[in-house]
């Protein structure tokens, strides 16, 4: 991860101009996703519900495949806003630098991970994981780090009682885990319901659910696309709190008929199950604001990994501006 951060400075260095661009005239924001997920429902419910439209806003969606891949995209100014964890932010923030990323609305309050093991354990406890290889994610990445957060808590050192799988990219878990490889996975929804409807494995446990509330999932944008495009900004998260609203209280078969319109192929019963899932464990934030008390658990669990959080601030890294007024207005506060 050092050696990543430092091609990143590198690259800011040489490659990226330090002033903002003016706000642009027209309508659009491109959004890069570290990856598609029920984790992220309400923002895509804000796609498929018009919600974004509404507020006059045209969404360009690309996904990133990874937080390292979408904050490069942020950087280089090939997005305007990124869906990533904000681990990432914390990381970029390590080193003083103008047109910093900000996290300016959180979406997710907790890990989306679901343990998934090869047999079924009605009966499952933690202690089960006692000699076993379980597959994480990418070292660095937040679901790795939150996994072994949560391990070492619960008295596990990994190569002596688990084995942690950090080697295998994000988007190789799950096929990796489905050629015999680990004796548990972490999944995100919707391949986790996946696959348990396959008949390859069984959810036993919700990691988000064992590991406790902490800052999971961020919308992030450079300091000059705050500034310079506030306006936008604020119609997007008014669009993001109505979607959120949705979620929480509207049926999950009827949330679901939305996914699927951005799932395609998807099955809308086995959509609402995936939701019901993360329904249950309180996944997303009702006020979209980044507590600094959070903030903090998130630099506990970064710097547990060995990971530097040497330089980094709540101030450094955090923007409430546009959730909380977006907050208190919408519930009229």
């Amino acid at each position: 991860m050092k050696k990543f951060i430092t091609i990143f400075l590198s690259f800011l260095i040489f490659l990226l101009p330090l002033t903002g661009c003016k706000e642009e005239d027209n309508n659009v924001i491109r959004v890069n996703e570290v990856t598609d997920s029920f984790f992220y429902a309400p923002f895509y419910v804000a796609i498929e519900k018009g919600f974004f439209k509404d507020e006059g806003l045209e969404i360009e969606l690309t996904n990133g495949g990874g937080s390292d891949v979408s904050m490069t995209a942020l950087l280089s100014k090939n997005a305007d806003i990124i869906l990533a964890g904000p681990e990432t932010a914390v990381y970029i923030n390590r080193a003083d630098r103008q047109d910093a990323p900000k996290v300016f609305a959180q979406l997710t309050k907790r890990d989306g991970c679901f343990l998934v093991s090869r047999n079924a354990e009605p009966d499952f406890s933690w202690d089960n994981l006692n000699g076993k290889e379980i597959i994480i994610g990418r070292k660095g990445g937040l679901p790795a780090m939150t996994f072994q957060y949560l391990m070492k808590n619960l008295g596990y050192q990994d190569g002596v009682d688990v084995t942690l799988r950090t080697d295998i990219q994000f988007n190789l878990m799950a096929p990796t885990y489905d050629s015999g490889v680990g004796d548990y996975v972490t999944l995100f929804e919707p391949v986790a319901t996946e696959f348990v409807n396959q008949g390859k494995g069984h959810i036993v446990a919700s990691v988000g659910a064992k590991s406790g509330e902490i800052p999971y999932t961020s919308f992030i944008a450079l300091e000059s696309y705050l500034k310079d495009n506030s306006s936008k900004v604020e119609k997007f998260v008014k669009a993001m709190y109505k979607a959120i609203k949705y979620v929480k209280t509207a049926p999950a078969s009827e949330v679901a008929k939305e996914l699927v319109k951005h799932f395609t192929g998807s099955n809308v019963n086995q959509t609402a199950e995936s939701l019901e899932n993360y329904l249950s464990v309180d996944t997303w934030m009702t006020d979209m604001s980044l507590p600094e008390s959070m903030f903090n658990k998130l630099l506990d669990v970064v710097s547990s990994a060995g990971e530097s959080v040497s330089g980094v601030t709540y101030q450094k890294v955090v923007d409430n501006t546009f959730a909380s007024k977006g907050y208190k207005e919408f519930y009229n506060l």
